[in-house]
């Protein structure tokens, strides 16, 4: 292993739980350029994700539960990795190469991040590293061939890496013995205020994109990219969350606030290129967001219901957390206008994500 005279310290791990066949559920630990991050073996999940504010005092600024039992019980994602398809695939089923996949169903008639059993609820193996100025987490997992319908043995690669200045990374890696389609994201849900700080509609948002995939009364997108210009979904330029939210436009109506995919203006990318940027003015934490993916979904925690109490002590309500998940688009597989998810043997997946942090 390289050395290095600021080499960070080594992630360590800690036993969390059982899963109910007795498997073992470990938490990482990781803190490197004043970041502080918490991972489950179970869903690669983010349990928390500290950062300062601009007084310099640490909270956590992502959504989740004290314990192993939050997380079974709730079928949220809160923060964690989302596969083999982020975000829908309508009626769950797809055609590739002249044959239908029919899918496990997880959202009335269609997929949802992966079906009834995503990698959301995958034990994953984890080795802990430290390399030159970075600490971070290998995170791996082979999903068998069949698995909730989708053809082909995926092998899957997933690092976090906190760098030296407190970014965290993820690059995602994916190899198949059989055509199929992937689509990974992270489905963190962002407090920037603080993880129990209530709704988040003061947060100031900017998108680099100016184009949004429309979604019917289901959420499946329903063809050509719309323009956001004149609509609440144009944040093009930082506004608050709240009063877009409040607008009386058929889209929102569909989602109850914001669930869309942005097209972002720079398509797809060799290397990450910025997407987003979020900012709580209160505590002065900034998050900028940039990734190699041609979309961002941007979910505003709209089918949180108060039901599960957050690591906080307090019930998680609506809007209490928002997502900007970097994807592919959604319905990818049945939309040959949309950017391929298509992965065939000999090739390999490759996504990055990188989240800055910073304060006012």
């Amino acid at each position: 292993m390289t050395t290095h005279p600021h080499q960070p310290r080594p992630p360590v791990s800690e036993p969390f739980g059982l899963l109910p066949d007795g498997t073992e559920v470990r938490r990482w630990r990781l803190e490197n350029g004043g970041t502080r991050l918490a991972v489950l073996s179970l869903g690669g999940i983010v349990q928390s994700l500290e950062t300062p504010d601009r007084d310099g005092r640490y909270t956590n600024v992502s959504l989740g539960f004290d314990t192993l039992e939050g997380y079974l019980a709730s079928r949220s994602y809160l923060g964690a990795l989302v596969g083999r398809y982020g975000n829908r695939i309508a009626r769950g089923r797809f055609d590739l190469d002249g044959t239908r996949h029919r899918l496990s169903v997880a959202d009335g008639e269609h997929t949802l991040h992966g079906g009834a059993r995503g990698f959301d609820q995958y034990n994953w193996t984890v080795h802990g590293f430290t390399e030159d100025t970075d600490a971070g987490l290998v995170l791996t997992l082979v999903s068998p061939h069949g698995d909730m319908g989708f053809p082909g043995t995926l092998r899957v690669r997933v690092v976090y890496t906190l760098t030296e200045g407190g970014d965290w990374r993820i690059d995602y890696q994916a190899v198949t013995d059989r055509p199929t389609v992937v689509n990974l994201t992270s489905h963190v849900y962002w407090n920037l205020g603080g993880e129990s700080a209530g709704p988040v509609h003061d947060h100031e948002l900017s998108i680099a994109g100016s184009h949004i995939t429309p979604v019917d009364a289901e959420l499946i997108p329903t063809g050509r990219p719309g323009p956001v210009t004149g609509t609440p979904f144009d944040f093009r330029t930082a506004r608050p969350i709240g009063p877009g939210l409040r607008a009386d436009a058929p889209q929102l109506r569909h989602a109850g606030g914001y669930d869309h995919n942005w097209v972002l203006d720079k398509g797809v990318t060799a290397a990450p290129e910025p997407a987003a940027v979020l900012r709580e003015p209160v505590s002065g934490r900034v998050l900028r967001i940039a990734t190699t993916e041609p979309g961002i979904q941007f979910y505003s925690g709209n089918f949180l219901d108060g039901s599960a109490t957050g690591s906080g002590g307090r019930p998680y309500g609506r809007g209490d957390g928002l997502c900007l998940e970097t994807q592919h688009f959604p319905d990818s597989p049945n939309r040959p206008e949309f950017p391929s998810t298509v992965l065939r043997p000999g090739e390999t997946y490759r996504s990055a994500t990188v989240h800055s942090f910073t304060t006012l």
